[in-house]
């Protein structure tokens, strides 16, 4: 139980606080086709009118107002569900994009919440009982501010990553680099919370405020002391992770995704940029990937917001890759960290994810742990699930890997970065998600027909579109391309052409459980597929 007085303190505390936003901060703008950051923004706090201040405005339902307010009126929790509320509940009406949650506060009301939060303007009449209303110019980072001081408690040290791709390596990288000096680290984003002793599953990269601050109060009451967590650009803009203290923050890179939601790059890249700008506090460190073509305006954003800046990748200033060598069981790595000069043999393939591992040192640095030991630690990392993750090996060598890349950029570096580990043909199973940015499906089967010897059409997370449809804007750039729609099927097709040296990439799912078509989600495993597979076509071969 909170007092209700104790959460509107919150409002005001993290309005004044440095690291909540409230004076305006430059803003990353991108120029239309040219990946360039340009001019200055205000903050979404700074852009709030005067009488919509973070402290908000107290109107009443019944006959309760601000002078009226009981100072020891408790919450016994918090929920944006109108179906979650309990007796005692705070209910935020936030506004959404399909429905409003003002048209829910009845419901809530009858249900025993005790207060509402709402977008200015707001007027609830005829309520059974009196309640407080709460409004807010923006009550959704209003309703996170709240949620942070509902749950108190935070690891000590938090360290952020956003990016089109690598967020959950880098994420996992850092947990496993702590863990390795021995910390009690954890990590939060795709593939759920996990610290030692805790696992909770999640449905969504960066979960809703009440459930991101109840897993974060749940993992330090397990001991984690050091959490790596995704950012994602969703999560950014709808301003889940504000109230979170974060002590450093990683950029990875930033690729065509998520049109279908933020409308253009320019807009995608402010999102992201917001974990810069405003969740993380002046005097943060900025870890930023110096190969993306928007490092240098990144940077300069970074250090007008007080952020010390850390660069790594080929071009890094402070952790650069020199020179990569593929290996048998990974790769080896000559990499210059701080000015001393190492030679890491990294446990896991693909240029991309030396990338994502030096991220991750970055972050782990910046954080304050020693530079030649957390280097070190590089060779104790393990394969992330659904990451570049190999799965099976065939009797005469050819290999098999299942990879999350679902866009065009992270499907381009997988086959890539898989191009030096492939004596013979590369083999490519990929499809595109229904109901999702329509615009990267010629796109990938561009790069599939491009960089793949052996491309495989099939499905994947069609939801509720017509899968053939799908697979022919797909194919229409994938020319000599194999579609076949079954996913499974498809798998297997791809294993059945391995020969000697191949490597086959089954792309897009990753970690994922499931294949959603319309309304159900039906149990698929890439992983459990392609070793199935590859078993069948052994006992095959035994029979014969």
């Amino acid at each position: 139980m909170v007092r209700l007085a104790d959460l509107i303190a919150a409002l005001r505390t993290g309005a004044s606080s440095p690291g909540m936003a409230g004076a305006p901060v430059r803003t990353p703008d991108m120029d239309a086709g040219r990946n360039s950051i340009a001019g200055a923004c205000t903050s979404a706090t700074a852009r709030e009118k005067d009488e919509g201040s973070v402290m908000g405005r107290l109107s009443h339902i019944g006959a309760r107002h601000l002078a009226d307010l009981e100072p020891g009126l408790e919450i016994a929790g918090l929920t944006a569900d109108s179906r979650r509320v309990a007796p005692g509940f705070l209910f935020a009406a936030l506004p959404g994009t399909t429905r409003d949650g003002r048209a829910f506060i009845p419901e809530a009301v009858a249900r025993g919440a005790v207060a509402v939060l709402a977008p200015l303007g707001t007027r609830v009449h005829d309520a059974r009982r009196p309640v407080q209303l709460i409004t807010e110019a923006n009550p959704r980072r209003a309703f996170a501010l709240m949620a942070a001081r509902f749950f108190g408690a935070q690891p000590d040290t938090v360290a952020a990553v956003t990016g089109t791709n690598g967020k959950t390596s880098t994420a996992v990288f850092t947990r496993q680099i702590w863990a390795a000096l021995g910390l009690k680290a954890g990590s939060l984003g795709t593939l759920g919370a996990v610290a030692p002793g805790y696992e909770r599953a999640s449905t969504t990269t960066t979960p809703d405020p009440v459930a991101l601050h109840r897993i974060l109060a749940e993992m330090v009451a397990a001991g984690c002391d050091h959490l790596a967590m995704e950012a994602s650009s969703h999560g950014l803009h709808q301003y889940r992770l504000d109230g979170v203290r974060v002590r450093a923050a990683a950029f990875t890179n930033l690729t065509h995704d998520h049109l279908d939601y933020h409308g253009s790059m320019a807009a995608y890249l402010a999102a992201k940029a917001r974990l810069f700008t405003e969740v993380m506090a002046p005097g943060g460190v900025a870890v930023l990937n110096a190969d993306m073509p928007q490092a240098e305006d990144l940077a300069d954003v970074c250090r007008g917001r007080g952020h010390q800046v850390l660069t790594y990748g080929y071009r890094g200033a402070d952790l650069r890759l020199e020179k990569v060598r593929p290996t048998a069981c990974g790769q080896t790595l000559t990499l210059r960290v701080l000015g001393t000069r190492h030679r890491v043999c990294l446990p896991v393939a693909g240029t991309f994810q030396a990338h994502n591992a030096l991220a991750a040192l970055g972050l782990v640095l910046a954080c304050g742990a020693p530079a030649s030991p957390a280097a070190a630690a590089l060779e104790t990392l393990t394969e992330v699930p659904g990451r570049m993750q190999k799965v099976a090996t065939l009797d005469h060598g050819a290999v098999v890997y299942v990879d999350y890349s679902h866009t065009p950029d992270s499907l381009e570096t997988a086959l890539t970065a898989l191009r030096p580990h492939a004596a013979g043909r590369l083999v490519c199973v990929f499809g595109c998600g229904g109901d999702r940015d329509r615009t990267k499906r010629p796109i990938m089967g561009e790069i599939a027909a491009r960089l793949a010897d052996v491309p495989i059409v099939t499905d994947d997370n069609p939801r509720g579109e017509d899968p053939a449809a799908i697979r022919a804007a797909v194919m229409a750039a994938c020319p000599g391309g194999r579609e076949i729609g079954d996913r499974a099927e498809a798998i297997r097709a791809g294993v059945a052409a391995l020969g000697p040296g191949d490597v086959l990439l089954i792309a897009g799912k990753g970690h994922e459980q499931g294949q959603v078509v319309g309304d159900r989600v039906l149990p698929f495993d890439d992983a459990t597929q392609a070793r199935a597979a590859v078993r069948d076509r052994r006992q095959g071969e035994d029979a014969t």
